[in-house]
């Protein structure tokens, strides 16, 4: 692994991925990763608060991943998310997904589709600083400690 490259960096080069322009990527698509990278960045998160068993860990982790979780965050972030941040969750709050969550109420689910849209966005931006920053922000105005 090559010092002073990002995991998106690092990838890139070792995989020998093509620059695309992430404005032309679907909303869902920018979802499907961000939810990946949301899940990264929790539980990260929760292992780094202690070595648990896995499925204490699993049960932690799961009340912030969960769509009524996101949905919130995604409430108590909009009025600090950039124009074009703001721009990007509107486009993955509007896409039209032929699934919907287990255990979410439709408008839930398309919130948090919105918020794992700006965070995949954020990655494929190289901005993980700025996607961390909003995740620790949202969990700290919805009074939630991991």
């Amino acid at each position: 692994m090559e010092k002073g490259l990002s995991l998106l960096g690092q990838l890139k080069k070792e995989f020998d991925c093509k620059e695309v322009d992430i404005r032309e990527y679907s909303p869902l698509t920018l979802a499907y990763l961000g939810d990946c990278i949301y899940d990264v960045i929790i539980r990260t998160v929760v292992v780094g608060r202690g070595n648990r068993a896995a499925n204490r860990l699993h049960k932690t982790a799961s009340e912030y991943v969960k769509a009524g979780t996101q949905a919130a965050m995604a409430d108590v972030l909009q009025d600090c998310m950039t124009e074009e941040e703001l721009a990007v969750y509107r486009r993955g709050r509007n896409a039209k997904s032929y699934t919907t969550a287990k255990n979410a109420s439709v408008s839930d689910y398309r919130k948090a589709t919105g918020l794992e849209a700006l965070v995949g966005y954020l990655y494929l931006k190289d901005e993980m600083g700025r996607a961390i920053c909003l995740v620790k922000l949202g969990l700290e105005r919805l009074g939630r400690k991991i």
